[in-house]
C-alpha cells in the first residue's frame, strides 16, 4: 500500500496479471463491436462478452456489482449504453438500429486483478455529429494518458482531459458526477480521476499506481439523471453521450496501457510519450 491515503501499489507480478485481464477486455471490445449491427439486441452483445470471459477463464468485474453498496446487483457482464445513455446501461431487449451510438464498458478479473475499459462505436455509419462526439471523447482520453508521468499528479490527467474537450468550438458537456478511478485488486479504488481539474493537484503518480481514465462527454448539457433501474445514467436533456476508457500504469520506462491490445505502443508513438511495458 502507498502512504498516499491507502492507495494500492502493485508489484510487477500483479501488473502482469492486470495486463492479462486487460487483454481479455480488449478482446471483448473487439468481438462486441464486430457483432453490433442493426437488429441485434443489447442482450445479444452481453452474451458475446460472456463468451469471451468464459473462453479466457476470466471472471466479470461487473456481474452482481453493487450488492454491497445499496444498489441492485448489476445483472450483466457489460454496460451497453445507447445514444443518450451515458454509462451503466443494462443490456436487454433493446434492438439496435442503423446509426445508433453505442458505448460499451467492460471489466475482467484474472487471478484476482482487474482490467477495465470502455469504447464508443457506431451501428453501421454514424452521423457526423455522433462521430465527432466520439472522436472528441477519445481525443480527451488520449490527452489524459499523455499527461500521466512519474512524479506528476492525478490532477495533471484531469486538467488535460478538460483542456482537450474545451478546445473545441462546440460547447461539449463534461460529466462531472462519474469519474475515473484507481484499480487493482478491486475495480474501484482510490484515487478518483475526475475529468475536470487543475494541474499539480491530487495524489502523486508513482510506480505501481494503476488508473482507469474515463472521460464521458455529451453533445448537450452535462446534467445527468438515473433511470428507475437504478443503474442507467442518461443525459437530462436527451442529448447524445460518448464514453472512452483505458486502464494504465506508468513504469520507470514510460506509459503502459494495460487494456490496449498492443499495450499502448501505437498510442504512445502518436502521443509522443515513452512506451513502458514490463519485460516478459
Amino acid at each position: 500500500m502507498s502512504p498516499q491515503r491507502g492507495i494500492e501499489l502493485k508489484t510487477e507480478g500483479q501488473l502482469r496479471l492486470m495486463r492479462r485481464a486487460g487483454l481479455v477486455v480488449a478482446r471483448a471490445h473487439d468481438e462486441v463491436r464486430r457483432a453490433a449491427r442493426p437488429g441485434v439486441t443489447t442482450a445479444d452483445l452481453d452474451a458475446v462478452a460472456r463468451e469471451v470471459l468464459a473462453s479466457a477463464g476470466a471472471a466479470s468485474s461487473f456481474l452482481h456489482y453493487g450488492a454491497g453498496f445499496g444498489l441492485p446487483p448489476y445483472p450483466a457482464v457489460a454496460c451497453i449504453s445507447v445514444n443518450n445513455e451515458i454509462v451503466h446501461g443494462i443490456p436487454g431487449g433493446r434492438v439496435l438500429a442503423e446509426g445508433d451510438l453505442v458505448s460499451m464498458d467492460f471489466g475482467a478479473i484474472v487471478g484476482g486483478w482487474h482490467g477495465d475499459a470502455a469504447i464508443t462505436f457506431g451501428v453501421g455509419e454514424l452521423s457526423p455529429e455522433r462521430q465527432a462526439l466520439s472522436d472528441v471523447t477519445l481525443e480527451s482520453l488520449l490527452a489524459g494518458i499523455a499527461a500521466a508521468r512519474l512524479g506528476g499528479r492525478v490532477g495533471d490527467v484531469s486538467h488535460a482531459i478538460e483542456r482537450s474537450i474545451r478546445s473545441h468550438a462546440h460547447p461539449y458537456g463534461i460529466v462531472a458526477e462519474y469519474t475515473g478511478h484507481g484499480i487493482g485488486s478491486a475495480m474501484h479504488q482510490e484515487p478518483d480521476v475526475p475529468n475536470l481539474g487543475r494541474r499539480g493537484r491530487g495524489p502523486k503518480i508513482v510506480p505501481g499506481l494503476c488508473l482507469a481514465i474515463e472521460p464521458m462527454v455529451t453533445v448537450g448539457s452535462a446534467e445527468t439523471a438515473v433511470l428507475d433501474d437504478e443503474w442507467t445514467v442518461v443525459t437530462r436533456d436527451g442529448s447524445d453521450a460518448a464514453h472512452w476508457e483505458h486502464t494504465i500504469t506508468v513504469t520507470r520506462g514510460g506509459v503502459w496501457v494495460l487494456t490496449a491490445p498492443d499495450g499502448g505502443e501505437e498510442l504512445c508513438a502518436r502521443l509522443g510519450v515513452r512506451f513502458g511495458p514490463l519485460a516478459d
